[in-house]
């Protein structure tokens, strides 16, 4: 039986989408969902310190990347332990999950159980679904992954379907950082497109504040809505800020992007229904299960 090592949360849901959660046997200290992955033995840990607000958890990221080789710490001892056959990393960015270098300098390759690391490369809803096979391939459960990848498909193409009946595209800036200001990228557009909206490209407040868009939606990497909600203060201190028609018409959105935006698993479907129902509520007013994870400012 396989010994599942998951060192992102995004590789959890997944497996847990493939049914294959009992064959887990640690975690990323992020790998939160499903609740009872949370039992689990953790295998990471992050160099710094991350109760601090935006500009102080960038400056600790930037940092630690020139003091050292990575933000994350990999629990060898644990890993010794656990004699995981199997280790979910990913390649895709350096900050927000454990990396495949970070495994690498890790006793993975002195392990006696010689575990198969899966490295998942997410920058696309495409890359998304490859992730998924790649990592039902490595288990020998294909057909659960095809079966995953065809349901969650399903479920977009409804969402998206009854978004384009609303038969208007409002325009949307996505934040992903507050402080400095970041904007989306990788799979967000996409999924934009899909929720009938029309994506606001920026890189600096004053762009942003030029395109003057109809709804803005703020889901920090990493963080959850209540901590969203406590940092809008750098948004809204911002000049022009109280101008700008999103503001005005009350179409001001926090969500929680550590739960949905941030990791590129089954959850996007959820990411994508909040996306539908910040910029179309008459069509998507109730938001069902997800009401929870997003909140007007």
């Amino acid at each position: 039986m396989p010994r599942i090592v998951s060192m992102i949360s995004s590789a959890t849901e997944i497996v847990d989408g493939l049914g294959a959660l009992p064959w887990m046997v640690g975690r990323s200290h992020e790998c939160d969902f499903p609740e009872q992955v949370r039992d689990l033995p953790v295998c990471t840990a992050p160099r710094f310190a991350v109760d601090g607000d935006s500009r102080e958890i960038d400056r600790l990221v930037r940092r630690t990347l020139t003091e050292s080789i990575s933000v994350y710490q990999v629990f060898d001892d644990v890993l010794e332990r656990l004699q995981p056959t199997h280790i979910l990393t990913q390649i895709h960015c350096q900050v927000c999950a454990v990396s495949l270098s970070d495994v690498e300098r890790s006793v993975a390759s002195r392990l006696a159980s010689r575990p198969c690391v899966v490295s998942l490369q997410p920058s696309s809803l495409a890359h998304v679904w490859e992730d998924i096979r790649r990592v039902a391939r490595s288990l020998d459960i294909e057909r659960s992954g095809a079966e995953l990848i065809a349901h969650l498909q399903q479920r977009m193409r409804a969402i998206s379907v009854a978004a384009h009946a609303a038969g208007r595209r409002p325009s949307i800036a996505c934040v992903e950082w507050i402080e400095p200001l970041m904007a989306p990228g990788n799979w967000m557009p996409e999924l934009i497109e899909m929720a009938a909206g029309e994506n606001l490209n920026w890189t600096t407040w004053e762009e942003l504040a030029a395109g003057d868009p109809e709804v803005i939606l703020v889901m920090p990497c990493g963080f959850g809505l209540e901590r969203t909600l406590s940092e809008m203060y750098w948004l809204i201190r911002r000049p022009g800020w109280r101008e700008l028609q999103a503001v005005r018409n009350h179409r001001v959105f926090a969500a929680d992007g550590n739960q949905y935006f941030n990791r590129p698993g089954p959850r996007l479907v959820e990411s994508l229904e909040i996306l539908a129902a910040v910029l179309h509520p008459e069509v998507f007013g109730a938001a069902g299960a997800i009401s929870q994870a997003f909140r007007a400012v």
